[in-house]
């Protein structure tokens, strides 16, 4: 099995607006999704939930700024790490994770076992 990030990108301007109600509704979303990803014979190896942007800290060379790096539409919210067969087996599960406003991308982690040796 390896390891595949979900990352979830939406815009997080939506959740302001939507108040507790939408909070339970995403809540109850993302406890279905992790109840499917057992279903689908994937696991779950860790995950959060992002503060938004505002609260970010970039980093260029020696430059350090207030706020994420650039202001897109869509900004990264959380992320799952996940274990899953293979590539296909990961997008499947990709496919699964809510993602109300915006989307999700998933990434296969790099086996760095070897490097420094």
């Amino acid at each position: 099995m390896a390891q595949y990030l979900i990352l979830i990108y939406e815009d997080e301007t939506q959740y302001e607006k939507g108040g507790p109600e939408l909070w339970a509704e995403i809540g109850q979303a993302h406890a279905r999704f992790a109840q499917q990803v057992g279903e689908n014979g994937a696991q779950i190896l860790g995950g959060e939930a992002l503060t938004p942007t505002g609260t970010a800290t970039s980093i260029r060379s020696d430059v350090v700024t207030d706020g994420p790096f650039a202001e897109t539409k869509e900004q990264l919210g959380g992320f799952y790490l996940i274990e899953a067969k293979d590539l296909d087996h990961a997008l499947t599960i990709g496919k699964l994770c809510p993602a109300r406003f915006g989307g999700v991308e998933v990434r296969p982690v790099m086996d760095t076992s070897g490097m420094g040796e």
